[in-house]
């Protein structure tokens, strides 16, 4: 029989899922050498380590990849089981207020549509807007939580994945590559390109590719939300790429997604906050609830 504690597996768990112990640490609010102290002591009842040194980042063993499935499930189950205990009591008032990016839009009123039924005392505030003012909220302070695309560089925050986010290369219908199969990225540089605004971290992720590629991407036209890129990708003005939750469960017949080397491009959803400040009962049982709902995906 196994003696693992749930701050062992907590501590394993966020540290393989950064591959960080620093990382870890400043999410769980503890020290280095604590988490490392955990970690040691998980690999010893467990016989075998975990993880590895892999030039200046972790990886995980065989076992450690076993074991952090595992520990996924328990921690799932742990949290699903407090959900259903803050349900039963009560969470009777509070207030949320969250800011998200524009694409995040297209989901985050159903979450926050799921959590009110179990909680319909909380007052729910949700602010979507660009990426630029998202962060601005952020160092201000003024909000709890805060829905990105990215984790912000050079802020003190704590960053947790929550959902995936693919995103695919849009076109019309009709365009000559729509029946295309695997699409060389050089091919795409042909096309005329709309793009998202600077900054946006749909746009860093594409100039990252073409980058890698050695190729430069000028657009032929940049737009302030997913709706004009849509909009001017049906008037034929040229491709673009977007959240695959931008677009409808089913993709309208004026759509085609092409099929192109290396998409999509798998990001994640993070919902962030301030490191180190004090949440809220009604934050921190949100933050529970999203991280579970992500679970059970």
């Amino acid at each position: 029989m196994l003696h693992l504690t749930l701050r062992q597996l907590q501590v394993f768990e966020s540290t393989a899922r950064h591959l960080s112990v620093s990382r870890a640490a400043e999410e769980l609010h503890l020290s280095q050498p604590g988490v490392s102290m955990q970690l040691k002591k998980l690999s010893e009842a467990v016989g075998q380590p975990l993880l590895e040194q892999a030039g200046k980042r972790l990886r995980l063993t065989d076992q450690g990849q076993e074991l952090l499935i595992a520990a996924r499930e328990m921690l799932s189950a742990l949290k699903r089981y407090e959900l259903s205990l803050v349900a039963r009591r009560g969470l009777t008032k509070g207030n949320l207020r969250l800011v998200a990016v524009t694409t995040a839009g297209y989901f985050m009123p159903r979450l926050l549509g799921a959590f009110s039924r179990l909680h319909p005392g909380v007052k729910l505030s949700l602010r979507v807007t660009n990426r630029e003012q998202v962060l601005e909220s952020l160092v201000a302070g003024l909000d709890d939580l805060y829905i990105l695309g990215q984790p912000p560089e050079g802020l003190a925050v704590t960053a947790m994945p929550f959902l995936s986010n693919p995103l695919v290369v849009l076109a019309p219908a009709d365009h000559r590559l729509a029946r295309a199969r695997a699409i060389p990225v050089a091919r795409l540089a042909e096309e005329s390109w709309l793009l998202r605004e600077p900054g946006s971290g749909t746009r860093k992720a594409v100039e990252r590719l073409f980058a890698d590629h050695g190729l430069t991407l000028t657009p032929r036209m940049e737009l302030g939300s997913n709706e004009a890129i849509k909009q001017a990708v049906l008037e034929g003005l040229g491709i673009s790429v977007v959240s695959r939750h931008a677009l409808a469960p089913r993709i309208s017949e004026q759509f085609a997604i092409l099929d192109v080397l290396g998409f999509p491009i798998t990001r994640q959803w993070y919902v962030v906050y301030p490191a180190g400040r004090l949440r809220s009962v009604a934050t921190r049982t949100f933050l529970d609830f999203l991280l579970a709902e992500a679970a059970s995906a």
